[in-house]
């Protein structure tokens, strides 16, 4: 389960790097809407706020200590964060348009999915990921591409394990092109 799901993020202590912020803030500002949904999803969106002015009160308040490796690691990960944000609206985009179609709302797809509607809205906008069986029965159900649900990002540190062990391995019909490199965003 990842740090950021949002069953998880009560427990986090503390953001540790760029990619964390970034994903603190994303999901921060997707809870802004869904509050009023769920009122209960108010602490949570409270206590990124509190981690988000932690980390950045103690990483980017004085702008003489920001170096060069910390504003390419925050680049890195705004692009990578801007990427699965674009993809999530896409698939948003693309789930309505198929429900739209077939004479359906999202509370018809909650219902075939077999989950309530405020939980069908969290995974529609992101803030909890889609499981597997849902991503399934969507693709089976309403014909939606694969590659359409899913989002085509391998994570860190796994991205580094596998560039290396591809390295390592020096397999001339495993030739990776530069682009391929980058796992994070394909």
């Amino acid at each position: 389960m990842e740090k950021f799901d949002i069953d998880n993020v009560l427990k986090i202590t503390s953001i540790n790097n760029e990619f964390e912020l970034e994903k603190a803030n994303s999901l921060y500002n997707k809870l802004r809407l869904l509050v009023k949904e769920d009122p209960s999803l108010k602490q949570v969106r409270n206590h990124l706020a509190n981690l988000i002015e932690t980390y950045e009160s103690e990483h980017w308040s004085d702008e003489e200590q920001v170096s060069k490796e910390q504003l390419d690691a925050n680049d890195k990960a705004t692009k990578l964060i801007r990427f699965q944000e674009q993809f999530i609206k896409q698939r948003k985009k693309r789930i309505k348009n198929v429900l739209k179609k077939n004479d359906l709302i999202q509370n018809d797809l909650a219902e075939i999915l077999g989950h309530r509607k405020n939980y069908m809205s969290e995974l529609i906008n992101g803030v909890r990921p889609f499981s597997q069986e849902d991503i399934i029965i969507i693709h089976r159900v309403l014909n939606i591409k694969l590659d359409h649900l899913i989002v085509p990002v391998i994570k860190e540190p796994a991205a580094e394990r596998i560039r290396l062990t591809i390295k390592k391995l020096n397999k001339p019909k495993l030739k990776l092109k530069g682009s391929d490199f980058n796992f994070e965003v394909v």
